[in-house]
């Protein structure tokens, strides 16, 4: 398993009228964490996109709201894969607020894709060599 922290402030324009980060934004923390855990891992979407013609499309997204986040709240977005990549990736998420309560969570499942041939791939062996280590007993 590999877990990774970060942590994102909440932006005035990211909340609602309420002052509550805004619903449709947490899609983009999830972002936030994956991009920022792979990056921990010494990848970056850029590099896989131009140097290994891979994307990563989004297949489905699924979240539960358990409290709000407020604006100026320094949240941590907790991103973990419990077990490494085959056909899919996916990405388990929970944000926690400064108190460290369970502000939301849920999971985001990708698949790769060739960008010249535009079809689905295993996952690539460039980033099952940076997630094995975690996974051996």
């Amino acid at each position: 398993m590999y877990t990774h922290d970060f942590q994102k402030r909440v932006r005035y324009g990211e909340t609602d009228q309420m002052g509550y980060l805004y619903y449709g934004n947490y899609a983009q923390y999830y972002e936030i964490g994956r991009v920022e855990m792979l990056r921990s891992l010494g990848l970056t979407y850029k590099a896989m996109e131009e140097e290994w013609g891979t994307m990563m499309p989004v297949l489905s997204l699924q979240m539960r709201y358990v409290r709000p986040a407020y604006y100026d709240e320094l949240l941590t977005i907790r991103t973990t894969l419990r077990r490494l990549p085959d056909q899919f990736i996916t990405f388990h998420v929970e944000i926690f607020n400064e108190k460290a309560k369970l502000v939301n969570g849920g999971n985001v499942r990708l698949c790769f894709i060739d960008i010249k041939s535009k079809q689905a791939v295993p996952t690539p062996d460039y980033l099952i060599e940076k997630l094995r280590p975690f996974f051996e007993p």
